[in-house]
Formats: C-alpha cells, sequence, structure tokens
C-alpha cells in the first residue's frame, strides 16, 4: 500500500530523488565509484555543489543581487549560535521574535552573546498565534524571526521593514511560496523538511553585511571563511548535499516556487476546511495565521481517538500524531506530499463522522 508521508521532519520527498540518488550511491556519474566513496574535491562532486549553490539562487531571485548560497552541516540549531557570532557586535544588541520552540532556541543562543531583546511572544498561549504590533529597537544589529513554526502550527503571513539585516529561520517552510526573498539578509533553513535529507543546512546571505561586527570569530563559524571556499572549507555532507539538488532540480522542473505555491495553497485549503466544516474536529492555531506546512488540529472529543487512529492507519496514513506540547494531530504538507494524499486524510476524517 502506498502510505501518505505527513512526518514533520524528515519528511517526504519527490519519487524521482529517491531514484537518482540510490543510482548515484551505486554508480555516479557512471564514474564506477559511488557518491558515497568519491572525494568531495572531484570534477563530480565540485560541479554538484556549484549547481546546487546557483540553483538556489535562480529559484529564490537573487542571482546577481550580492548574495552567497552556502551548504553546512551542524542543522539550523548552529545557526542559532552562527548568527550572533556573525552579525552581533561587541556589547551590541539583538531583536528576536518568539514564535515556537526554535524560536526561543535560538534567542537561548544568541543571550551568550549580548542583550538580546524579545521584541514580543506568543509562549503564554502556548504559541498559537504569531505576535502582531510589536516594536523594533533602532539600535538592534539585526532582527531574527522564524518564518513557519513546524510544532505549533502558525506562520508568518507578513514580514516588517527594517533598517538593519532581516535574518529567518525558514527551515520548515522555503521554497513553499514566493516572498520578496531580497527582503532578507540572512536565511537559513535545515533541509530535511522541504529540500533534502538531514544532514545539511542552507545559507543564503548578503555578503555585504559580513565582517562589520569587530568580533574575532572561529573558522568553522565564519560565513566569510565558508563563502571564500565556496562552501567546501571543509568537507562538505555529500550525499545531502547531492538530494538537495536533485530535489530543487524537480522543484525548477515543476515551475518553481509560484507553482508548487499553487499546489500548497490547494492542499491547505483542501484540509483546513474540512477541519473547519466538521464537527469532530479543531483547528489548533489561530486562523490567520495558520501553517500551509503544517497544519496543528484536535478533536473535540479525544476519545473518538479509538475510533480515528486505527482508520488513518488502515489508509495508509504516517506521521500524522501531534507533537507532545500541542498533542492531538499534525499533517505536515511540505512540497514533495501530492494533493492526493490530502484528500485521503479527509475523506477519512469524513468518514468517521459516520462512526460516532
Amino acid at each position: 500500500m502506498k502510505k501518505h508521508n505527513y512526518s514533520a521532519g524528515p519528511c517526504i520527498l519527490p519519487q524521482e530523488v529517491f531514484e537518482k540518488s540510490a543510482q548515484a550511491i551505486l554508480n555516479f556519474n557512471d564514474s564506477g565509484l559511488s557518491l558515497l566513496e568519491i572525494s568531495h574535491r572531484s570534477k563530480d562532486f565540485v560541479a554538484v555543489m556549484d549547481e546546487a549553490r546557483a540553483i538556489v539562487l535562480e529559484l529564490l531571485g537573487l542571482e546577481g543581487k550580492g548574495y552567497q548560497a552556502l551548504f553546512l552541516a551542524g542543522g539550523a540549531s548552529l545557526e542559532f549560535l552562527m548568527v550572533p557570532y556573525n552579525l552581533m557586535r561587541e556589547g551590541g544588541k539583538a531583536a528576536y521574535l518568539d514564535t515556537g520552540t526554535w524560536a526561543a532556541a535560538a534567542v537561548k543562543e544568541a543571550k551568550l552573546f549580548g542583550d538580546t531583546v524579545v521584541v514580543a511572544s506568543s509562549k503564554e498561549q502556548n504559541y498559537n498565534h504569531i505576535p502582531k504590533g510589536y516594536t523594533i529597537p533602532a539600535d538592534a544589529d539585526y532582527f531574527h524571526c522564524t518564518s513557519n513554526n513546524t510544532i505549533f502550527g502558525t506562520q508568518m503571513k507578513e514580514f516588517p521593514s527594517v533598517d538593519m539585516p532581516l535574518v529567518c529561520d525558514m527551515s520548515s517552510d522555503i521554497f513553499s511560496r514566493e516572498l520578496d526573498f531580497s527582503k532578507f539578509d540572512l536565511i537559513y533553513a535545515g533541509a530535511q523538511k522541504n529540500m533534502g535529507p538531514a544532514g545539511t543546512t542552507l545559507i543564503v546571505v548578503k555578503e555585504e553585511i559580513l565582517g562589520k561586527n569587530g568580533r574575532i570569530i572561529p573558522s568553522m563559524l565564519d560565513y566569510a571563511k565558508h563563502i571564500k571556499a565556496e562552501s567546501m572549507y571543509n568537507t562538505p555532507p555529500v550525499f545531502p548535499v547531492y538530494a538537495s539538488l536533485l530535489t530543487l532540480q524537480w522543484l525548477k522542473n515543476l515551475g518553481g516556487i509560484a507553482a508548487i505555491e499553487k499546489i500548497n495553497n490547494a492542499k491547505a485549503a483542501l484540509l483546513y476546511g474540512e477541519i473547519d466544516r466538521n464537527p469532530l474536529f479543531k483547528g489548533a492555531a489561530a486562523v490567520e495565521d495558520r501553517s500551509n506546512m503544517n497544519a496543528t488540529f484536535l478533536l473535540n472529543d479525544e476519545a473518538h481517538a479509538e475510533i480515528f487512529d486505527p482508520m488513518w492507519k488502515a489508509a495508509g496514513i504516517s506521521g500524522l500524531p501531534g507533537h507532545r506540547s500541542v498533542g492531538g494531530y499534525r499533517a505536515s504538507m511540505y512540497n514533495a506530499l501530492p494533493l492526493e494524499s490530502v484528500q485521503v486524510l479527509v475523506d477519512v476524517m469524513k468518514e468517521l463522522e459516520t462512526k460516532v
């Protein structure tokens, strides 16, 4: 039976990415060698890295605008540290918007480097909405936000205009919707949501914001050094970078971000429509802030889980239980999840009505 993969991450990827990746592990570029054993300095892999970095800027509309793309290791969690190391001045200040678990983790790391102002937080409401109407200190070295909150199912629909570098953790919704990406000075994202397998992190940074904070930065944490080394200061995560390239090629061939956004909107509309229509369910996040990537919802009567859970499992649905911080269910609808999988879930939700 086909599995309908709603895992929050690592998550579903296009079938062709699995097939091409599998072939590369056996015999990469007809070299007689596996992708897993070739030198990262070889012509074949340098070409992979170069194309991966270039296609990122192409898809985001940032070609020729002073940006560099990097594929590093350490996950988005390491970026919580690297961002203040590279952007916060000695004795400086940073501003953060606290919209979820990962935003709070970023705040924690920034506090190690200097004055870290949380301009607003939805923590007291269990992060069920995106704060609005906050004021950002004019003397902050940068403003940091998280575009999509995987655990709580909220997503920023608008971003503030600021007179300082705008930094965004886009780990769980990058490449999923059209934005003016030139508004952002630094974007980072773990690969394992919309882009590839776990093991690499994408950083897109405007070069002109670097080298201005007066800090001595350890080499492995210095964006400028990684840019100079063309994202190969040390041995890169070869397989995740290659699989990410394949995923981005798939997206480009599909029609790019504009094309996938239409599909993502259709998936979200279908599922949220059923959540709102069906008297047995309710959404967990504020309607105006609902994420198109991660739909969080609850049963109005938790006793119905005894009937509902075997039903969705029998339908071949996987990865649906919600995070312990929210409970209920979480349907992660990343780029590669087909609309047909969402219809299967909606049909099960409708069927539940006939059984209770």
